[in-house]
This record gives structure tokens, sequence and C-alpha cells, in this order.
């Protein structure tokens, strides 16, 4: 598992087949710790209203963010 996965942190969606309504390409989500979910190769995503919601991990990959970029996205939680 990649280490963003493990410990939250953001990711950016690269596949949104079949959840095309709820997941949008290149936007960049923030990752929450699910340790269960990550056993079965799932991801754990807040969206912009703050829910939170499972889809597979190989839809995202994991990115590093300048830390001023991470806080301020962070501060809009």
């Amino acid at each position: 598992m990649r280490k963003n996965h493990r410990n939250g942190g953001f990711v950016v969606c690269i596949n949104n087949e079949g959840h095309e309504v709820s997941l949008e390409l290149r936007k960049i989500y923030q990752a929450v710790p699910d340790a269960g979910a990550a056993r079965h190769r799932l991801l754990r995503v807040l969206d912009e209203s703050g829910e939170d919601y499972l889809y597979p991990q190989d839809f995202f990959l994991p990115i590093e963010l300048p830390k001023a970029i991470e806080r301020a996205l962070l501060a809009m939680a």
C-alpha cells in the first residue's frame, strides 16, 4: 500500500469509471486512513461536502504537496 493511503494525505483521481457523477478526473482529494478498507484495496476519500466515501485504490495516485498548499487545503476542510 502507498504511504499516503495509510497516513491520509492527498491523492489525485486518475480513473472514475462507474463513478463519473461523484469523482472528477484530475481532482485532488484528501485521503482518510482506513486500514479495513485498505485490506480490500479501497481508499476512503473526502468530497467537497466533507463526507467520506470508499473507492478502488487504483482510481487514485498519491501526491506530495508543498506544505503551504497542504495547510491551506486542510484549513478549508
